[in-house]
C-alpha cells in the first residue's frame, strides 16, 4: 500500500479495419494510456483505420510521424475545424451524435463528412441568418425596453422620437461596458444636439441624440471607435409608456414564434443530411487525430499498446475477469489481449494503491508530482495526519459540525469536500476536548483542557506530533532505500542522522542525550568514509550533518505554529463571546454570535486548510520524497462516450 505499482503492459493484435472501435471501447473504461513499443517509436508508425498506407505489404514499416494519408487527411480536418467554428452553435451537442458503427479510412470519412455539411450548411444558411437577425432585433428591443423605463421620470415623449422627420432624426448610443460618461460628450459634433442626459444602464453608458443624418452618421463613426454602437429608434412609439411596453413585447413575441419555427426547420434539415452521425464520424476521427497520433500497423493488422491500471484482472488466482477483455468483447470487435512483460526500456507510469478512505487525501502526494518507483506514498499516513492537524487548530464542536455537514454535501461534486467533511469531524472531536461550542466555554465539560488555561501544553503537544512525524519520514526514507537496494548505506549514513535527531529532542528532558547525539554525529561521518573509502568524504560529511540536523530542527519548530492556531482560534472564539455579553439585547447577542461564528469559520477554515498544507509539504515530505515518478494519464473517451473511471 505504502509503496506505488507499475501499470501492466498491454499488447492488442486487431484487424486494421478495427483499430477505432477498439480504441473506443479502451478509452470507455478510462483505464488505459496508450504507448507504442520501442521499435515502433524509432520508426513504424501508422495511421488509425482502414485504408491508411495503403499499398504496405503484411508487416511492412511506415516512417515516423504521422501516415502519409493522415497527412493528408490533416487539410480535410482544418476545413471541418472552421465549418465548426461557424456553424457549432447550430449543431447538436457532441454527447448527442453517435458516430457510424463500422467505421471507413479516415480520408473517405472526412471527405463524406465535409461533403455532408457543406450541403446542410447551403440548405441552412438562411434559416441561420434569420435566426441570427432575429436575436439581434430581439436583443435591440430588449435595450429599448430598458431605455423607455429610464425616459419616464424625464417626462421625455417617446412618441416624438418616432415622428423625427427626415432633416432630423434621433439615435440611442451605446458605449462599450465599463466606459465612462465622460467619453459621451467627444461624440458630439456640430449639428447633434443630446435629448436626455447619459443613462447608465446595466454598465453601459446610454445617451439619446437628434441631429442631421449627415451629423449622426459621423458620429456613428466615432462612437465605432470608442467600440461603441448606435441604434435607430424603434417604429410606433407612443406617448404612452404601457403601450409602448405591450407594443415591443408584441414585437418579442412575434421574435420568439419565428425563432420556434426556425429551429424547427433547421432540426429538420439536420435529420435530412444525418447531421448527429455525420458529426459523430468527425468527432471521432478528430479524437484519433488529437489522442492516437501513431499506431503499429500492416496491411490487415495493427498492434495498439500501452499501460493498464488494472493489477490483478485476468490472472491465474485473481478472481476477477480482466477488464480489457471485457470492454473488447462488448465490441465486437476482431482482437486479441496479451499482456506479456513491458518491453525493456519502457517507463512504466505508477499507480497509487490506497483503500477508499484513503484516496481523498491523495490530492497532497500529487500537489508535488507522482512519488517515485522507490520512494513511499505517505497517503495513508495522511489520511491520520491532517485530520488530527486540522481538528486542532480548528476545534470547536459546532463550527466542526458545520464542516462536516457543508463537506458531506458536497462530497460527490467537489473531491476536496471529503477532506472537508473528515476534517470538520476531527474538529468536532478536539472541540469535545477543549470544551468549545460555536464559541462558548462552558455548555460542554472540556475532556481535556481548554486551550487559554494552558497555552504551554498546547503549544508542545504539536511539537511532539511534529517530531513523530518528521521521525516517521525519515523511516520512509530508510524504507525507499531499502527498496532501491541502498538499504547498507543507509545504516551506515543516514540511520545516525536519525539518533543525532533523537538525541537533540532527548537533550530537553535529559542531558544525556547529548552525549548520543555527539556519538551519532561521528558515527554519520565515519559511515559517510566507510561508504566512500574515502577519509575526504568523512569530513565533508561534517557540513552535511549540520544543515540536515538544522533543517529537520527548524521543521520541527514549525510545528509550534499548529498550538499557536488552536490559542489564536480559542482567543477570537473569547473575543466574540465577549463582544456577545456586551451587547444590550437577546437579538443582538444571537446576531454577534451567529456573524462572529460565520466569520471564523470562513476565515480559518482557508488559514488552517493553507497551514495544514504548508507542514505537510514543506516540512514532512522532504524528508523522503523527490515526486520524480511518472503518472498515469488514461485515454481521454471521444466526446460521444460517457467516460467511466473505475475506482
Amino acid at each position: 500500500m505504502l509503496r506505488p505499482r507499475p501499470a501492466r503492459w498491454f499488447e492488442i493484435l486487431t484487424a486494421r479495419d478495427d483499430a477505432t472501435l477498439v480504441l473506443e471501447a479502451l478509452a470507455r473504461t478510462g483505464m488505459v494510456e496508450l504507448e507504442p513499443r520501442p521499435a515502433t517509436a524509432a520508426g513504424v508508425v501508422a495511421g488509425v483505420g482502414a485504408g491508411v498506407g495503403a499499398g504496405a505489404g503484411s508487416g511492412d514499416c511506415i516512417p515516423a510521424g504521422l501516415s502519409t494519408d493522415l497527412q493528408a487527411v490533416m487539410p480535410l480536418m482544418a476545413q471541418f475545424l472552421e465549418l465548426a467554428a461557424r456553424y457549432r452553435a447550430y449543431w447538436p451537442e457532441p454527447s448527442d451524435c453517435p458516430p457510424s458503427a463500422f467505421p471507413e479510412s479516415p480520408g473517405a470519412t472526412l471527405q463524406r463528412c465535409l461533403s455532408s455539411l457543406r450541403a446542410w450548411a447551403h440548405d441552412a444558411e438562411p434559416l441561420i441568418r434569420s435566426l441570427q437577425r432575429g436575436d439581434a432585433q430581439a436583443d435591440d428591443l430588449q435595450r429599448w425596453l430598458r431605455v423607455l423605463a429610464a425616459l419616464e421620470p424625464t417626462g421625455l415623449d417617446p412618441g416624438h422620437l418616432a415622428t423625427a422627420g427626415p432633416l432630423l432624426q434621433v439615435q440611442l448610443v451605446v458605449l462599450p461596458v465599463g466606459a465612462t460618461i465622460d467619453a459621451a460628450p467627444t461624440l458630439l459634433a456640430p449639428g447633434l444636439e443630446t435629448l436626455s442626459s447619459t443613462m447608465q444602464i446595466g454598465d453601459a453608458p446610454h445617451l439619446l441624440v437628434a441631429g442631421s443624418p449627415e451629423a449622426l452618421s459621423a458620429m456613428a463613426q466615432r462612437a465605432s471607435t470608442l467600440k461603441g454602437h448606435c441604434h435607430a429608434v424603434p417604429e410606433g412609439l407612443q406617448t404612452d409608456a404601457a403601450a409602448n411596453r405591450t407594443l415591443l413585447d408584441q414585437r418579442l413575441a412575434a421574435i420568439a414564434t419565428e425563432r420556434v419555427a426556425a429551429e424547427s426547420a433547421l432540426a429538420g434539415l439536420g435529420r435530412q443530411h444525418d447531421l448527429p452521425r455525420t458529426l459523430g464520424d468527425a468527432h471521432r476521427l478528430q479524437w484519433l487525430l488529437n489522442n492516437v497520433p501513431t499506431l503499429e500497423s500492416g496491411a490487415l493488422f495493427c498492434w495498439i499498446t500501452g499501460w493498464c491500471n488494472d493489477s490483478t484482472g485476468g490472472q491465474p488466482g485473481a478472481g476477477q475477469a480482466d477488464p480489457l477483455a471485457l470492454a473488447l468483447q462488448g465490441c465486437t470487435a476482431r482482437a486479441l489481449l496479451h499482456h506479456p512483460p513491458a518491453p525493456p526500456g519502457l517507463r512504466p507510469p505508477l499507480l497509487l494503491r490506497n483503500p477508499p478512505w484513503a484516496r481523498p487525501f491523495e490530492i497532497f502526494s500529487r500537489a508535488l508530482g507522482m512519488p517515485a518507483a522507490a520512494e513511499a506514498d505517505p497517503t495513508p499516513l495522511l489520511a491520520i495526519v491532517v485530520p488530527l492537524m486540522f481538528g486542532y487548530m480548528f476545534g470547536d464542536v459546532g463550527q466542526g459540525l458545520l464542516l462536516a455537514a457543508v463537506g458531506g454535501w458536497y462530497r460527490r461534486r467537489f473531491a476536496i469536500a471529503r477532506l472537508l467533511m473528515v476534517g470538520g469531524l476531527s474538529a468536532t472531536v478536539f472541540g469535545l476536548l477543549f470544551g468549545s461550542l460555536f464559541g462558548l466555554h462552558g455548555l460542554l465539560p472540556a475532556l481535556w483542557l481548554h486551550p487559554l488555561e494552558a497555552p504551554l501544553t498546547v503549544l508542545l503537544a504539536p511539537l511532539l506530533g511534529g517530531a513523530l512525524l518528521l521521525t516517521l519520514g525519515l523511516g520512509l526514507d530508510a524504507l525507499a532505500a531499502w527498496w532501491r537496494g541502498d538499504g547498507g548505506h543507509w545504516l551506515l549514513t543516514d540511520a545516525w542522522l536519525v539518533v543525532v535527531y533523537g538525541g537533540l529532542l532527548a537533550a530537553f528532558v535529559s542531558p544525556a542525550g547529548l552525549p548520543v547525539a555527539s556519538a551519532a554525529a561521528l558515527a554519520y561521518c565515519a559511515g559517510h568514509a566507510v561508504a566512500d573509502r574515502r577519509l575526504s568524504a568523512g569530513f565533508a560529511a561534517i557540513g552535511e550533518l549540520i544543515e540536515k540536523t538544522l533543517q529537520i530542527l527548524i521543521n520541527t519548530l514549525s510545528f509550534a505554529r499548529v498550538g499557536a492556531f488552536a490559542l489564536a482560534h480559542a482567543g477570537l472564539s473569547s473575543a466574540i463571546v465577549a463582544l456577545m455579553d456586551a451587547a444590550d439585547s437577546g437579538i443582538a447577542k444571537a446576531l454577534v454570535l451567529v456573524l462572529g461564528n460565520a466569520v471564523v469559520i470562513v476565515l480559518e477554515a482557508m488559514v488552517v486548510s493553507i497551514q495544514t498544507t504548508r507542514l505537510v509539504l514543506f516540512e514532512f515530505f522532504t524528508r523522503f520524497m523527490q515526486g520524480t515518478g511518472r503518472a498515469f494519464r488514461p485515454l481521454p473517451a471521444p466526446p460521444f462516450i460517457t467516460q467511466e473511471r473505475p475506482r
